[in-house]
């Protein structure tokens, strides 16, 4: 069960060493996963961006099925989503930086807003990493981006989604 979850866990872990000793060493204790979710996961609690015309719906990158192995869970993709790959496309949704400062050129976009700084808001069909072409500054908004998607087969991190040259929609 570990093994399968374990790409989760170290983007979790990857997360955690960006901020290092700034976090506050007297918080409490979070609460415990529920039902499936996983550590490293939270709670889906903000609202989702809603589908706009021209944008890849995140209701369409949902649309995968996982059969559950020993150690490793295999993932088939809709044939929507198959036909995206190393397409020019546009999306939309929340960013959850991987690194410090204003500007960020390596982030994940999210289908529903961050509330933790070192949590998936949502399991990996509601998440895609983004490589930008220049930084793109940090905002709590939505915002919008065109770019190279790549769908992934058997990452390391076990991530499905990538965006590479990825530009901001003015």
């Amino acid at each position: 069960m570990i093994a399968r979850h374990f790409p989760f866990l170290a983007l979790l872990v990857c997360l955690q060493s960006i901020a290092g000793d700034h976090l506050p060493g007297n918080l409490p204790a979070g609460p415990a996963p529920k039902g499936n979710a996983m550590f490293g996961v939270t709670e889906v609690v903000g609202k989702p961006v809603e589908d706009k015309s021209g944008f890849v719906s995140w209701k369409t990158l949902a649309m995968v099925k996982v059969d559950t192995g020993k150690t490793d869970d295999v993932v088939t993709y809709d044939k929507q989503i198959e036909s995206l790959h190393n397409k020019v496309v546009k999306l939309h949704g929340f960013m959850l930086p991987l690194g410090m400062g204003e500007k960020q050129s390596r982030f994940i976009l999210t289908a529903t807003p961050p509330t933790c700084a070192f949590c998936l808001p949502g399991g990996p069909e509601q998440v895609i990493e983004v490589r930008a072409a220049a930084p793109i500054r940090y905002s709590y908004d939505a915002i919008e981006l065109t770019g190279t998607f790549e769908v992934l087969h058997n990452d390391p991190m076990g991530l499905y989604y990538r965006v590479s040259a990825a530009k901001e929609v003015k």
